[in-house]
């Protein structure tokens, strides 16, 4: 009967974080996931930048940067497709999410569309991700992406093992 009870209550912990969990994630997706989505797709700089913290870590394979100069980067990249006309379709999921009521560390895959008069390119990459509540906002912290794993090229066989994210 011990063991019993103790089972239960194990279950209903976990139960308990796991729903937690879950609403924190519908949280995140719909304060941060979607905006940041929308953000791309509409080549909207000042409004990606804001899903940031004033001080993030940025890394990918051209370096770190911890002086947000990847801010100004996003500003300048946006106003580029816009004059080229480029639209862009994001697409992402997540492979793994780890929250709490103050931190999120997050893992996926994207797939990034870029259209224009010149043709269309295809990019994959992967993302390692940790936000932070800051005040009531969740803020990116940490960014992490990569186009390779363990040397190899992410493709489309790579993001396509999941269905990407849609926001209503």
């Amino acid at each position: 009967m011990r063991k019993f009870s103790l089972f239960v209550l194990l279950f209903c912990c976990t139960y308990a974080f796991t729903q937690d969990d879950k609403a924190i994630q519908e949280e995140i997706n719909k304060n941060l996931w979607k905006p940041f989505k929308m953000a791309f797709e509409t080549l909207n700089g000042p409004a990606l930048n804001a899903l940031y913290a004033k001080q993030v870590l940025r890394v990918t394979p051209n370096g770190i940067d911890t002086e947000n100069r990847f801010k100004e980067a996003n500003l300048k990249r946006f106003e580029d497709n816009r004059n080229s006309q480029t639209k862009i379709q994001l697409d992402f999921w997540f492979d793994s999410r780890y929250t709490n009521t103050h931190v999120s560390y997050e893992v996926g895959f994207y797939r990034m569309r870029l259209i224009n008069a010149e043709g269309r390119n295809t990019i994959y990459g992967q993302f390692h991700i940790v936000l932070k509540k800051v005040g009531d906002r969740w803020k990116i912290t940490q960014d992490w992406d990569t186009s390779t794993i363990n040397g190899d090229t992410i493709t489309a066989k790579d993001f396509e093992k999941q269905q990407p994210l849609r926001f209503e």
